[in-house]
């Protein structure tokens, strides 16, 4: 791989760490003038029409594949995932919560290992355990008021993401298309059910401020658009097990802005937790750069 190529991805590997950290932040924010589901449609909604327009830009084919399964695809990982989102940071904190929601690794490999037989291996196992015992001092369940909610609605969330990870592989034949069309045609599925959901729940109206639209434009335009497009450009630039160590800086980064915007200080416990869940990501992300390099190794040695 040339080493102007491995720069540039190491660069959009940075900036995409710092815009989906501090997304967790701008959503915390948006949620004060907007409800959950208000935010979640007009996120989904808008982010779609801006990809389908970056793909007519980019000559990407629009062609939608498999409807049916790419409409439950977008329930999951749309939908579900950025209307719990959005819920969870309207009743709790924006650091833990998006600390909560990035345990989203683990809850894919226990969801994939009866569905699709994969059983953990190596430094998984470990990793499985710290973020176990992470989310144990995390939930705090000797303590089962206040924010318990919120804590448990970040849960779903990372499991509506990782059943949408499972069921792309699960599908990935049916599902074989261009990545930023899939991405488009999910994400305006999940943002049709949402738009009904939101119409149809009573909510409070929207506050149309000037901060709320810089809000918004942040969440829609950088976290989602601009977020893909360089996850994409990432993906061609770097392995798989380099790439996904942005999963890593991610939730780190979220408590840190949300420290300095927001105030928020999360209890000796919670702060415990916290670092190990960190430390179980730091574990799966070396756990995948070695399989990514061993392969590599691998299929240079037959050649």
């Amino acid at each position: 791989m040339p080493i102007s190529s491995s720069r540039s991805g190491i660069a959009a590997l940075i900036l995409l760490s710092l815009i989906w950290s501090y997304n967790w932040v701008a959503m915390k924010e948006a949620v004060r003038f907007a409800d959950p589901f208000d935010l979640s449609a007009l996120r989904a909604m808008a982010g779609s029409l801006l990809i389908f327009g970056a793909m007519l830009w980019l000559k990407k084919p629009l062609r939608l594949r498999a409807p049916g399964r790419t409409f439950i695809f977008g329930l999951f990982q749309t939908a579900g995932f950025n209307a719990l989102a959005a819920w969870a940071l309207y009743t709790g904190a924006a650091g833990k919560t998006a600390v909560l929601v990035y345990t989203l690794p683990f809850w894919t490999l226990l969801i994939a290992w009866p569905l699709l037989g994969e059983r953990l291996r190596g430094l998984q196992r470990p990793a499985t355990a710290l973020a176990a015992a992470g989310l144990l001092l995390v939930l705090e369940p000797w303590q089962l008021a206040g924010t318990s909610v919120s804590k448990l609605l970040a849960l779903a969330t990372a499991l509506s993401w990782a059943i949408s990870a499972v069921l792309a592989k699960k599908w990935r034949n049916e599902l074989q298309a261009d990545l930023l069309a899939l991405t488009a045609w999910q994400m305006l599925m999940g943002g049709v059910v949402l738009t009904v959901i939101a119409l149809s729940v009573p909510t409070r109206a929207i506050e149309w401020t000037p901060y709320f639209w810089l809000m918004l434009v942040y969440c829609t335009l950088a976290g989602s658009v601009a977020g893909w497009l360089l996850w994409l450009f990432i993906l061609r630039r770097l392995p798989a097990g380099v790439a996904g160590l942005s999963i890593m800086a991610v939730p780190v980064l979220s408590v840190l802005f949300a420290r300095l915007q927001l105030g928020e200080r999360p209890a000796a416990a919670e702060a415990a937790g916290m670092l190990l869940i960190g430390a179980s990501l730091a574990l799966l992300s070396w756990h995948s750069l070695r399989a990514t390099t061993g392969e590599r190794l691998s299929v240079n040695a037959e050649l």
